[in-house]
């Protein structure tokens, strides 16, 4: 079994900061890339930042400039700072990853969701 644990959501005022966390666990032999998303009342749910295992990123433009996406492949964790945020940001945030994982003696390579952390940005 694999496990994605998202940590860091709350509310903050417009021009204020969060720290997302995204912990990866279990069976896992290696994970290539990981992305956050996020999804509004109403709205698709849509990519926000994405890492590949080199550390190569890209950003939705809505955040470039203002979100960081960051990995720690010793701990299997994904970050995501969030910088001068706006109310347009609030949503429920998901990380996702692709993982292989080992089960008895096979790999197998699945994509796993986090169970979603609620951000809230005030005006």
């Amino acid at each position: 079994q694999v496990q994605l644990v998202e940590s860091g959501g709350g509310l903050v005022q417009a021009g204020g900061s969060l720290r997302l966390s995204c912990a990866a666990s279990g069976s896992i032999v290696s994970i290539n890339a990981m992305g956050w998303y996020r999804q509004a009342p109403g709205n698709e749910r849509e990519l926000v930042a994405g890492i590949t295992s080199g550390g190569n990123t890209n950003y939705a433009d809505s955040v470039k400039g203002r979100f960081t996406i960051s990995r720690d492949n010793a701990k299997n964790t994904l970050y995501l700072q969030m910088n001068s945020l706006k109310p347009e940001d609030t949503a429920v945030y998901y990380c996702h990853a692709d993982i292989l994982r080992m089960v008895a003696a096979w790999k197998f390579s699945s994509a796993y969701w986090g169970q979603g952390t609620q951000v809230t940005v005030s005006s």
